[in-house]
C-alpha cells in the first residue's frame, strides 16, 4: 500500500502544481471571450455566452502594425544573434584562443548592468542617430541583449561534439566553413534551435526598451498592451484578448520546436 501511495501522491502533487501554473493562462483565455460586464463580476462568472467582440475591437485599435514590428524585430535580431553567435561559440569551445575565460567573463558581465542604468545614454544615442522610435534601434538592442546568453548556451552545445568527428573531417580535407556547416552544425542543431527559441521569447516579450525608445511608428506588442491601462481602469476582456493574440505566436513556435527544445536543453547537461 505504501509503495502505491508514494507514486500516486507524487502524481497528484504534480498535477496540482501544473494546474496552478496553467490556471492564469486558462483564465486569460476564458476572459478573452467574455463581455466587459461579465469580466467584472464578483464572484467571477464561469458560465457565460462566448463572443468574439473583444478580438474585433483589438484589431480595430490597430494591433497589426504592432505585431508586424514585433515580428520584424524578433526575427531579424534572432538571425543576427545566430550568425554572430555560432562562430563565436565555435571559437570559444572547439578552437579556444588565449584568454578564453576572460572573454566568457566579459560576455557574462554585460548581463549584470541594470537596464535602468543604461536607458538614458541609449535614449540620447538613439535621438542623435535618428533611431528614436525606429525598429532598427530595437534590432540592435535586442541583438546585444541576447548575444552573450546565446554564446554561452551554444558553447555548451559545441563542447558536446565528439572530437573524432572533427578530426575525421580534417583528415578528409574539409575546410573550416565546410567543417562547421556540414559536420558540426547538424550535431548541435537542437541546441541552436533551443537558443533561437529563447532569443525569440526574450525579444518578443521585452518591454522596457520598447516602451522608452518607441512611440507611434515602432511600438511592439508589449507597448500595445499598455494602452489598455487607462485612468478609467482596466478593460479586462479586451486586455485578455490582446494578451492571448500576443502570446499565440510564441506558443506556436514553442509547440513546433518543442522536440528540439527539450533535446537541445539537455545537450549541455552533465552526464
Amino acid at each position: 500500500m505504501r509503495r502505491r501511495l508514494g507514486p500516486a501522491s507524487l502524481t497528484t502533487a504534480t498535477w496540482v502544481v501544473a494546474i496552478l501554473f496553467v490556471f492564469p493562462l486558462i483564465w486569460m483565455v476564458l476572459t478573452a471571450f467574455k463581455q466587459e460586464a461579465d469580466a467584472y463580476t464578483d464572484p467571477p462568472r464561469i458560465a457565460f455566452t462566448p463572443t468574439l467582440d473583444q478580438f474585433a475591437s483589438i484589431f480595430e485599435r490597430g494591433l497589426l502594425p504592432y505585431l508586424g514590428n514585433s515580428a520584424f524585430v524578433t526575427i531579424l535580431s534572432t538571425l543576427i544573434v545566430l550568425l554572430l553567435g555560432v562562430p563565436a561559440a565555435y571559437a570559444l569551445s572547439l578552437a579556444p584562443v588565449p584568454k578564453t575565460s576572460n572573454v566568457l567573463g566579459f560576455f557574462l558581465s554585460t548581463k549584470m548592468l541594470p537596464v535602468v542604468a543604461a536607458i538614458i545614454p541609449l535614449y540620447v544615442i538613439s535621438q542623435r542617430t535618428q533611431l528614436l522610435d525606429n525598429v532598427w534601434a530595437l534590432v540592435i538592442l535586442y541583438t546585444a541583449m541576447n548575444l552573450p546568453l546565446a554564446i554561452w548556451m551554444m558553447r555548451s552545445f559545441f563542447l558536446e561534439v565528439p572530437t573524432e568527428m572533427i578530426e575525421a573531417g580534417r583528415v578528409d580535407g574539409a575546410s573550416l566553413p565546410t567543417l562547421l556547416y556540414r559536420v558540426i552544425l547538424p550535431v548541435v542543431a537542437p541546441g541552436i534551435a533551443a537558443t533561437a527559441l529563447i532569443c525569440v521569447i526574450f525579444s518578443w516579450t521585452e518591454f522596457f526598451y520598447a516602451v522608452n525608445l518607441t512611440a507611434a511608428r515602432a511600438g511592439t506588442v508589449p507597448v500595445f498592451l499598455v494602452g489598455f491601462i487607462t485612468s478609467e481602469g482596466l478593460y479586462w476582456a479586451q486586455l485578455s484578448a490582446a494578451a492571448l493574440l500576443a502570446s499565440l505566436p510564441v506558443m506556436i513556435v514553442g509547440w513546433i520546436a518543442q522536440n528540439h527544445l527539450v533535446r537541445g536543453l539537455s545537450m549541455g547537461a552533465v552526464k
